[in-house]
């Protein structure tokens, strides 16, 4: 198989395509036939060294899956699918997955089937943004119908899937989006935009229950500001602190960062939604396995719509 790895520590450039053996599952994994691959800002990070999160090069980049599932050396290892189902998932992170390949080999229970309504490279953008928006809202925020929610950056990829999930569990949300993107998280069940650019969204918003950000910096402390008492800060971008939680706690509200991981149950959660015609992907670009230089390129510079796709 063909994967796409890198020796040293650099730009785009670093990424290379080469041979190399097929994964060995082991019990309870399978192969897959890798039909798109999802990528994030993380791994342009990563591929950078901007921190160390599964080690030094060499190393193969990459989580987000669609494909096929194959039969393996010693056949079937898994009672969960067989050869020839159609899955998508987020596995193992934040271990390596070596997902920028060809063929990976997966935990059962890191994939789901993929939704009939669902293309491979839609497929492939979802699981780590979704998984993100739903443990952050769902899991750690208890969003429920009734609730005021607040998702910074709702034009990229966690925000604009955060929007339909806040919205399919009934909740009122309100985002913060470029003017640009007004109409494109408008189209995903925005209820109030605001134009971060000429507005400040602390003077714009009170009495949120939950807000999610995907922005850092100083967001994540004026946010404070917008939740109503007992109000809660999820981010998925700021690591948890503790002067923060200290002053969250002493407003009477609380702070927590996330960590995403491979839920099965927030993953079969998204696909229910799919499902239902309540959440969809938006993919801004895709971009065939030999370009991946480009398209990491394009990723690093921030500002998307959504997400990026590679095919394989």
């Amino acid at each position: 198989m063909r994967v796409i790895t890198q020796e040293t520590l650099g730009g785009p450039e670093v990424l290379t395509i080469v041979d190399a053996p097929d994964p060995q599952p082991l019990p309870t994994e399978v192969l897959v036939r890798v039909k798109a691959i999802g990528l994030n800002p993380l791994e342009a990070r990563l591929r950078a060294g901007e921190f160390p999160l599964i080690g030094r090069p060499p190393f193969v980049l990459g989580w987000d899956i669609s494909g096929v599932v194959e039969v393996g050396p010693q056949g079937p290892q898994t009672w969960r699918l067989r050869p020839g189902d159609e899955v998508m998932g987020m596995p193992l992170f934040p271990r390596a997955a070596s997902a920028y390949a060809e063929v990976v080999s997966a935990p059962a229970v890191h994939l789901v089937r993929k939704p009939a309504s669902l293309s491979h490279v839609e497929a492939a953008a979802l699981p780590l943004v979704g998984l993100t928006a739903w443990q952050g809202l769902i899991d750690l925020g208890g969003v429920t119908e009734g609730h005021r929610v607040l998702v910074h950056g709702g034009g990229g990829g966690v925000g604009h899937v955060a929007i339909q999930i806040a919205k399919a569990f009934g909740a009122y949300v309100i985002t913060t989006a470029s003017g640009s993107k007004r109409k494109f998280v408008e189209g995903f069940g925005a209820d109030e935009v605001i134009d971060y650019t000429g507005v400040d969204f602390t003077e714009a918003v009170r009495d949120v229950d939950v807000v999610l950000d995907t922005i850092g910096g100083d967001t994540v402390e004026r946010s404070l500001e917008v939740l109503r008492p007992g109000g809660h800060l999820v981010t998925a971008v700021a690591e948890e602190d503790s002067e923060l939680i200290a002053k969250y706690k002493a407003a009477g509200m609380r702070f927590s960062g996330i960590a995403v991981d491979p839920d099965p149950v927030g993953l079969r959660g998204l696909v229910e939604l799919v499902e239902q015609g309540r959440l969809r992907v938006h993919v801004q670009e895709t971009f065939p396995f030999e370009r991946v230089a480009e398209a990491h390129r394009l990723l690093e510079g921030g500002h998307l719509q959504g997400k990026l796709v590679l095919t394989v």
